[in-house]
C-alpha cells in the first residue's frame, strides 16, 4: 500500500455524501485539500473535467479520479488503488 502524495476533494458544502467523504478521510488521518464548486468557478470547471460531470463529491488521489461515491464507495475504490489511510 502506499501513501497518496496528493489528495483533493470536490465538494458542493450542503452535500450529505460530500461531508461523509470528509469524515472518512478525516478519521483515516488522509491530508486532503477541499475544493468548493459553488463558491470557485475554477473548481467546478476542474471538477466537470476530471469527471465529466456536474455531481459532487469528486476526489482525485495522485491522478485518479472516483466521482459521485459515498463512503462504501470510496472505501472500495481506496483499496482497489492500493493506498494506505
Amino acid at each position: 500500500m502506499t501513501k497518496p502524495e496528493r489528495v483533493r476533494l470536490f465538494i458542493k458544502p450542503y452535500c450529505g455524501w460530500c461531508r461523509e467523504a470528509m469524515r472518512w478521510l478525516d478519521h483515516r488521518g488522509v491530508a486532503y485539500e477541499t475544493l468548493d464548486v459553488i463558491t470557485d468557478a475554477t473548481a467546478y470547471s476542474e471538477m466537470l473535467r476530471l469527471s465529466h460531470q456536474t455531481l459532487a463529491p469528486v476526489i482525485e488521489v495522485d491522478g485518479k479520479v472516483l466521482a459521485d461515491f459515498g463512503a462504501r464507495e470510496l472505501e472500495q475504490w481506496w483499496a482497489q488503488q492500493g493506498l494506505a489511510a
